[in-house]
């Protein structure tokens, strides 16, 4: 029988839980046989607020968005080091944007089955609950969302693959 998963998308967003999520993502791509991309949204939208709230300068802003890039990449190779050591072959992919418009719009134009996301941080207040673009985006986008938890079991069967 054919996997129902063709097409795996993990959201990485530089948090311990999107390793997690991509450490499953891996597990899941070896026995689905299902074709992984990690993605990485450079948060512009959180610059631009800044930048409006007048907390940064425009060059500060510049400077600020190097570091995010930079950061992005280093994530995106770290997952790319995780899958290389287990054999297993990852596209990786980033953009600047708003996080939730920019999973919604990947996921719809490249056809992908899973979202796979790290669990989601608590929220703190009204305030956290609606800026959370990654619950945003979960609940937008077109195809089933797997939000991935405990993160001691995910390291054994990450590990479990040798």
């Amino acid at each position: 029988m054919d996997s129902p998963i063709k097409k795996m998308l993990v959201y990485i967003d530089g948090t311990e839980q999107s390793i997690t999520a991509a450490q499953y993502a891996l597990y899941l791509s070896r026995f689905t046989g299902a074709q992984l991309t990690a993605f990485y949204v450079i948060n512009t939208k959180a610059l631009d607020e800044l930048l409006k709230s007048r907390i940064f300068l425009k060059e500060e802003q510049l400077d600020y968005e190097h570091d995010l890039e930079e950061d992005a990449h280093r994530y995106l190779n770290h997952v790319k080091e995780l899958a290389r050591s287990k054999g297993i072959a990852l596209e990786t992919k980033s953009v600047m944007g708003n996080p939730n418009q920019e999973l919604v719009k990947i996921v719809r134009k490249e056809g992908f089955d899973l979202l796979v996301i790290g669990e989601l941080s608590h929220i703190r207040s009204r305030r956290d609950e609606f800026f959370d673009q990654t619950e945003r985006a979960m609940r937008a986008v077109s195809c089933s969302v797997l939000i991935v938890k405990n993160e001691d079991l995910v390291w054994d069967l990450f590990e479990s693959l040798g």
